[in-house]
This record gives C-alpha cells, structure tokens and sequence, in this order.
C-alpha cells in the first residue's frame, strides 16, 4: 500500500501560467518554446499532442525528477507555441530552431554531431551491431546518424535479444545491457530465427520499417512482465523515432564488401 504524501509536488508552472494553460493547450502537432523572465529561450521541444507534452512538465517533484529538469521548470516564465501540419514537420522544425538559436537547456542538436554509422554484419555465429565512423569492409551501414546511433543500436540489441529468447527472462539479458552498457560491437548468437530477425533488420533499413515493427511486436507480445513492457515499449519507440526522422531525411544504403 502506497504511503500518502505529506506534502503535495511542486507544481511552478501551474502557479506562473495557471492550470488552465495546460488544460486549454492545443492538442494538435508543433513546437513549444520555454522563455524566461528576461524573455530568452530556456528550451525548444516538439510533441505530436502539444496538450499531453506540456503536462509532463506540470509536477516538479525533486524526488523523482533530475536537477537539470527542475532547473528548467522553475524558471519557464510564458511558453509559446508554433504550430505544425504533422509531427515529422514538428520534428524539422524543433531541430532548426535548437541549431538556430542553441537554448540553454536544449543539448541534442545544439552542434553538428560527429559522422556516426549504425553497421552490422551477420557471422557463422552472431550477428554484430555498432556504431563506428568509419564502418569497415564486409559491414552493412546506415548514417551518419549523429548522436542518434548509440540509441538506435542499444533498442535494436535489446528488442532483437529478447525476440530471439522467448523463454529467457529479462533478468538473462547479457549484462550490462539493462542499464545501456554495451560492448561495441554487441552480438547476437545465433539461433533458428537469427535470419529471419536479419530480414526484418535489412526490411527496417532498406525498404519499410512498418514489418519489422510487427515482426518485433508479435515475437514479443508474450512478454506481459510490467518491466518486460516498459523495456519494449521504450525501445520501440525508440525505432519509430528513428523511422519518423528517416521519412524527413533519407538515408542511403551502403554496402562494403571485401574486395
């Protein structure tokens, strides 16, 4: 049974904006910015349901929140809105206006990230997943993909883990795995399904990404565990993140081959 708390969260955009700010914000695609006092930009953010976004930022518990988070929210003074006809424009904007205008409390996109490649090669024995700069012969590659590989390769490791094992708790990940610590280049054994779990990875890449998301749900609707779903779904998301990006700046397919 859950203890009630003797003093209620913090709410300071609730008492600087008023509660109905965030009940009559708009629920429909675009970018906020976060201003202070002075009128500078704090933070810009992009939401697909700007409604729903925003109330993330309504509690400002200090137990649960990190500082840089608290930080923010106790000096948003107005926030405003651009809105947007979907959320793949949102996304185009919220990166234009991050790199434009460098936001105190943006980090992502502020400044070009380095040329990084997801890449992988299937082996007798494993399939190998990493991100390098420079991808050697006998890989398949996609990129660069900036910041967002290492992301992109952890959910795809632990998401192609897991529907390779369905008899394996997820407490049996290889370790290190659970808390995003990976060796580079990490490896999946092989099993039965690793080719099909290639073509679904290949299918991702080079064609649609909408079989691959349906191959990776079915193999892991079975898992119920509250903390298997919170896994799955957060690196689930992760890969639409990534397709919904793609849809705004494809990439190019690059295979090196041993000469």
């Amino acid at each position: 049974m859950s203890q009630p708390l003797l003093f209620p969260d913090p709410r300071p955009l609730d008492e600087r904006l008023g509660r109905d700010f965030f009940l009559q914000a708009p629920a429909r695609p675009g970018v906020y910015l976060m201003r202070d006092a002075r009128n500078q930009i704090l933070y810009v953010g992009k939401a697909r349901n700007l409604r729903q976004r925003l109330n993330h930022y309504r509690l400002a518990s200090p137990d649960r929140l990190p500082r840089r988070h608290l930080r923010l929210v106790n000096q948003v003074a107005r926030i405003e809105f651009q809105f947007c006809p979907t959320e793949a424009a949102a996304l185009r904007r919220e990166k234009q206006l991050i790199r434009d205008l460098k936001p105190k409390f943006n980090r992502a996109g502020v400044w070009p990230a380095r040329p990084r490649f997801l890449a992988w090669r299937a082996t007798p024995n494993h399939l190998e997943i990493t991100v390098v700069e420079t991808p050697a012969t006998g890989w398949q590659r996609i990129g660069p993909l900036g910041g967002g590989a290492i992301p992109l390769q952890r959910a795809l490791l632990r998401l192609l883990w897991l529907a390779l094992h369905p008899e394996r708790p997820l407490t049996r990940l290889p370790a290190g795995w659970l808390r995003g610590d990976f060796m580079n280049p990490g490896a999946l054994p092989a099993t039965e399904s690793l080719p099909e779990a290639l073509a679904a990875l290949e299918t991702f890449f080079w064609h649609d990404h909408e079989p691959c998301l349906q191959w990776l749900t079915a193999r892991l609707a079975p898992r119920t565990h509250p903390f298997d779903r919170r896994l799955i779904e957060t690196d689930l998301a992760t890969l639409q993140e990534f397709a919904l990006r793609r849809k705004t700046r494809p990439q190019h397919r690059h295979q090196l081959t041993l000469l």
